[in-house]
């Protein structure tokens, strides 16, 4: 397994390990960096708790939604998943898609997913270089 890949918790590989793991890095720099500038200047917490905490959350989502469709029984309806992202629960999906081979195929899905994540990028960038010009919240 010297090619990037590692076994995932389904019993496949993770194809392209070392790449994803760049990409989910540089994806959760701003956010981090962001939540934690927040945080060390005595502003809010909050967004920092949010992304941990809603990132688990979302992890196990993937997690019981991926279980429930190998028995097919009730599934989480995506609508709830896509509210877990969009609260800050972006990295864990993305954890969970790669790790349980899961949502990653269907096209809809991940065009809204990425779409969340664009918007957490932005609001960032807005945030830290942009003078909070586009969102107003903080």
């Amino acid at each position: 397994m010297n090619d990037g890949s590692a076994r995932n918790k389904a019993g496949g590989e993770i194809r392209n390990l070392r790449l994803k793991l760049s990409v989910f890095a540089v994806l959760c720099a701003l956010p981090l960096y962001g939540s934690m500038s927040l945080w060390l200047h005595g502003v809010s917490v909050i967004p920092l708790a949010a992304y941990g905490v809603v990132s688990l959350l979302a992890f196990l989502l993937y997690w019981s939604d991926k279980c429930k469709a190998r028995a097919d029984h009730w599934r989480t309806p995506e609508n709830v998943l896509h509210a877990v992202e969009l609260a800050g629960g972006w990295p864990g999906a993305l954890l969970a898609q790669q790790v349980f081979r899961h949502k990653t195929r269907k096209l809809s899905f991940q065009l809204v997913f990425w779409i969340i994540v664009l918007m957490h990028q932005v609001f960032w960038i807005d945030q830290l270089f942009l003078g909070a010009h586009l969102f107003a919240l903080f």
